[in-house]
């Protein structure tokens, strides 16, 4: 917020009146003294200033938000890039399917994500079946844009995640994926924050069929946002195809044809291993790449935490400037979602660790504070 332009000019001029005495100043003084306590004890212990973004944030947290440092961003060679053309990594958090968990999504806990865990970006997923989108399409449209808002005014980047996932073909869901992204796009196309992922797991089926399905709805998207980087889920759970045996050669020698665009590759530590490890590796040499989404648990989110294999794709991450995002910011049984069960119904509380289960503590430090720490 830029406050109202304050000149000489502005100020009007009085008659100058004689210097006081000397007990004149004193007595100045003392009122002075008496009038600056008065007004130290009616101010709020901690000072705060409008932001523009939605909330009153205390000076304290950081000077700029991800949106203000880096304004829109774009795909330059195999990185993606601010403004300023320099490469940036983003760090954030999913949330759970908005079908189940709308109630995680609160001011509040947006709050939170922004200011107490630092992120960058919040991916919106929009389940397409599941009891999601396909069963009340107006719904669903109106609660990704409300989250889009939301997470906008706090200065956060936004993916607009197309949840497809059972069926694994996504041509299946073209005609409403059209529908979803020309109602979300002409919504937000003056946005510099908006990320757009068309399709989250494609699974049995071919590259070439993903890259059709890329070909036609990526054109939906740039008749009313044409600026916006594009994120093109691979095959087998976008995994560049490695959990169907294949692996990222397919999508390097046959690359979509469009601009803008990366690819998006997901895992999991306790299930996906060296080999999903060195595909990454190697894709990202080649191509643009932006984990959507991973957890430390194993593929369904759930079972134990692997902090020391999760922390080794933390590293290729950091090396190689790969954007991610953490999957999920919701209070779900499953060892996966940050939060203990019943906060979301509790409206937290959302700050601090107090709510969180292991693996939501050990991403909230690796957000906060990610030069702190890598494997040994």
């Amino acid at each position: 917020m830029t406050p109202a332009p304050h000149t000489a000019s502005a100020c009007p001029r009085t008659k100058p009146t004689p210097p006081p005495t000397r007990r004149g100043t004193l007595l100045l003084a003392a009122l002075a003294g008496a009038l600056l306590l008065l007004l130290t004890a009616a101010l709020p212990a901690t000072a705060a200033r409008p932001t523009g973004y939605g909330a009153q944030v205390p000076i304290t947290h950081r000077a700029a938000t991800p949106v203000d440092a880096n304004g829109r961003l774009q795909v330059c060679g195999t990185q993606l890039c601010n403004q300023y053309g320099a490469p940036v990594q983003l760090r954030g958090m999913s949330t759970h399917g908005t079908q189940w968990y709308a109630q995680c999504l609160t001011d509040a806990s947006l709050d939170a994500l922004a200011h107490d865990w630092r992120a960058d970006v919040l991916r919106v997923s929009t389940y397409v079946q599941e009891g999601g989108y396909e069963t009340d399409p107006a719904h669903f449209t109106a609660l990704a844009d409300r989250l889009v808002r939301q997470a906008s005014d706090r200065g956060l980047y936004v993916i607009v995640d197309w949840h497809m996932l059972d069926p694994g073909d996504p041509m299946t869901n073209l005609d409403r994926a059209t529908r979803f992204f020309t109602d979300i796009a002409s919504r937000h196309k003056d946005r510099v924050n908006v990320l757009y992922e068309i399709a989250n797991e494609p699974s049995g089926v071919s590259w070439s069929r993903v890259k059709e399905y890329a070909e036609r709805i990526i054109p939906v998207i740039r008749a009313a946002d044409p600026d916006a980087p594009v994120l093109v889920g691979t095959r087998a759970w976008s995994s560049f195809g490695v959990s169907e045996g294949a692996d990222e050669s397919e999508v390097v020698n046959d690359p979509v044809d469009a601009s803008n665009i990366m690819y998006t590759f997901h895992f999991y530590a306790a299930s996906h291993r060296d080999e999903y490890l060195a595909a990454l590796t190697r894709a990202a040499d080649r191509i643009p790449v932006f984990v959507t989404e991973f957890g430390t648990q194993n593929y369904a989110g759930e079972g134990a935490d692997d902090f020391a294999m999760s922390q080794r794709y933390l590293d290729l991450m950091a090396r190689k400037k790969i954007s991610w995002v953490n999957w999920n910011y919701s209070d779900d049984h499953r060892s996966g979602a940050v939060f203990t069960p019943g906060t979301c119904a509790a409206d937290g509380p959302w700050t601090g660790t107090g709510s969180l289960k292991p693996a939501g503590v050990w991403i909230r430090d690796r957000i906060r504070t990610p030069d702190a720490f890598h494997s040994g």
